[in-house]
């Protein structure tokens, strides 16, 4: 039978996403990023506080709700600023607005695999570039790339470092094409390359509310470019992308900065103390700007590390992948669920 997908879809691989456990499972969740502690009790209050005239209604298209608190947190004009149903669906939006055959998708590797899978189902050309020693930014060969769309994720998954800002600002200059700053671990990491958004017309960033505001199952996010840019993107957005719920509550989340704040800077603090008792046990452990840690295996058997800690019911993340098979990303849990993962290591290791 001969199929009824393009030959595009029919090829390519489906992104996996990280594994979810059935609800109630006695689990310890360390492999999707999700932050360890509950969403601001404004948020909650406001999901509270949905009428049923709001969910009658169409919502605004715009969400205008959520980017008028938007612009009021990052001081943002109204109009430098699209919502997206998640800041996967941002993502989506500027490859099918941009990118097609002849028109490349770049980016450096590794980093987040749905820009791969994206790119394929467009489908768009697509050109991954390895990262440099000490995931050095390999500039030149980006701009040789020529690509409708380059992404950078900063801080990066699954490694965990930021890109400088200095650098990013030399690529977006001598670009042809957008250059997407894909800021989404951006809460937990030391800067933002907010303001190359004033001076670089080619520049969009994007951002969500799943990792510093505890939000993950809501799927919220925006972008940040100039409003010339923006105009072509929303004609590619589906007209009510996002719902009435999720504007009221991501509102007020992100007015809640005082909240956030604190959650991110407790995940911090618990970072800096499982990268030091990792390294005890053996693993290199380099910096990280985001809410996991990118280790390597002391024997270089990730994998068995992975298989062993699902049986102890706490799931990490494991890339069966050349240059990073001897690697597993572990999402900083609380105090306590980091404890139990370092207990089950000390047994494994």
């Amino acid at each position: 039978m001969s199929s009824y997908f393009r030959p595009s879809i029919e090829a390519m691989t489906g992104y996996i996403p990280g594994e979810q456990p059935k609800p109630g499972t006695p689990i310890i969740k360390l492999n999707t990023n999700e932050n360890p502690y509950p969403p601001s009790p404004a948020a909650m209050q406001a999901l509270q506080s949905i009428d049923a005239e709001q969910l009658r209604r169409y919502p605004h298209p715009f969400a205008n709700d959520f980017r008028q608190a938007i612009s009021e947190v990052l001081d943002l004009p109204l109009d430098w600023i699209i919502v997206g149903n998640g800041s996967d669906e941002i993502l989506n939006v500027i490859i099918r607005a941009c990118a097609e055959q002849q028109r490349p998708v770049v980016y450096p590797t590794p980093t987040y695999v749905l820009y791969k899978t994206l790119a394929a189902m467009q489908p768009a050309d697509l050109i991954e570039i390895p990262y440099g020693e000490n995931y050095q930014l390999p500039i030149e060969a980006l701009i040789a790339a020529n690509g409708a769309v380059t992404f950078i994720a900063s801080p990066n998954s699954p490694s965990g470092h930021s890109v400088d800002n200095a650098a990013l600002r030399q690529l977006a200059s001598r670009l042809n094409g957008l250059l997407v700053i894909d800021e989404a671990y951006v809460d937990f990491a030391e800067s933002s390359a907010l303001s190359l958004v004033q001076d670089c017309p080619n520049v969009i960033i994007s951002r969500t509310l799943s990792k510093g505001y505890s939000l993950a199952g809501l799927r919220l996010g925006f972008g940040i470019a100039q409003p010339e840019l923006l105009s072509g993107l929303f004609k590619v957005k589906d007209s009510y992308n996002i719902d009435a719920i999720a504007c009221a509550v991501g509102s007020a989340a992100m007015r809640d900065q005082d909240y956030k704040t604190l959650c991110s800077e407790r995940v911090k603090a618990s970072r800096a103390k499982l990268a030091v008792d990792l390294k005890q046990l053996g693993f290199q452990v380099p910096h990280s700007q985001t809410n996991f840690l990118f280790v390597t295996s002391p024997k270089g058997h990730a994998e068995a590390l992975y298989l062993g800690l699902k049986e102890c019911g706490i799931l990490v993340r494991y890339f069966n992948q050349p240059g990073l098979d001897d690697k597993l990303r572990i999402t900083v849990g609380t105090d306590t669920q980091n404890q139990s993962l370092l207990e089950a290591l000390i047994h494994l290791v």
